[in-house]
C-alpha cells in the first residue's frame, strides 16, 4: 500500500540522498550498500543489498519438508508437459 513518494535531488556527480524513510524501511545504516535492479518500462527498485555471511540461517524455518529425488523429478516431468 503505497502512502506516500519521496523524493531526493540529484547532485551534478549523480549522488542523492536517500530520504528517512526509505533508509528506515529498508533498514539501512552508515557503511549499508543497495542494489538497483532497473525494470522495463523505466523503472527502478532500490533493495538492501546482503553479504554472503548473512545468508546462513535465511530460510530457517522456511519449510520442515524435504523433498525426494522421486518428488522433484515429477514435478520437473509435470512442469515440462504442462499438466
Amino acid at each position: 500500500m503505497e502512502t506516500e513518494m519521496p523524493e531526493s535531488t540529484v547532485t551534478i556527480k549523480g549522488q542523492t540522498t536517500l530520504p528517512r524513510d526509505v533508509r528506515a524501511a529498508l533498514q539501512l545504516h552508515p557503511g549499508d550498500r543497495v542494489r538497483y535492479m532497473i525494470l522495463d518500462g523505466g523503472e527502478v527498485r532500490i533493495a538492501r543489498s546482503r553479504s554472503v555471511m548473512q545468508l546462513p540461517g535465511l530460510l530457517q524455518g522456511a519449510t520442515t519438508t524435504c523433498a525426494s529425488l522421486t518428488d522433484i523429478e515429477d514435478a520437473i516431468a509435470k512442469g515440462a508437459t504442462g499438466l
